[in-house]
C-alpha cells in the first residue's frame, strides 16, 4: 500500500507542472477570435468587439433588421465588407484599454 501511494504522489509531482499551465490558459482562449478573408480586399478582418459594433452599426445604417453574421451569403458579406472599408475611421482601434503584454 505505501508502494502504490508513494508512486502515486511521485506521478502527481511530476504532472503537475504540465497540468497547471494549461488550466491557466484557459481564460486566454476568450480573447482569440475568428478571423474571416475580405476576397475583395484581400484582407483578413477579425470578428471582435469593434467589429461586431461596426457590424450593428451597418444594418442601422441600412435601414435593414439585424441578421446574424453566420446567416449571412456570400454576397450579403461582400456588401458588408465594401462598407466597412468605407467606413473605417468611423470604428478606431480602441486606445483606451489595456493591451495584454505576454
Amino acid at each position: 500500500m505505501k508502494r502504490w501511494f508513494g508512486a502515486f504522489l511521485l506521478s502527481a509531482a511530476l504532472t503537475a507542472p504540465i497540468t497547471i499551465p494549461s488550466i491557466a490558459r484557459a481564460d486566454d482562449d476568450d480573447h482569440h477570435y475568428k478571423r474571416y478573408y475580405d476576397a475583395e480586399r484581400h484582407d483578413y478582418h477579425e470578428w471582435n468587439e469593434r467589429e461586431q459594433r461596426a457590424y450593428r452599426n451597418y444594418y442601422t445604417h441600412e435601414h435593414r433588421d439585424y441578421v446574424d453574421w453566420n446567416r449571412l451569403n456570400d454576397e450579403q458579406r461582400r456588401a458588408y465588407w465594401h462598407w466597412r472599408h468605407e467606413h473605417m475611421e468611423d470604428f478606431p482601434e480602441r486606445t483606451d484599454m489595456p493591451r495584454d503584454t505576454r
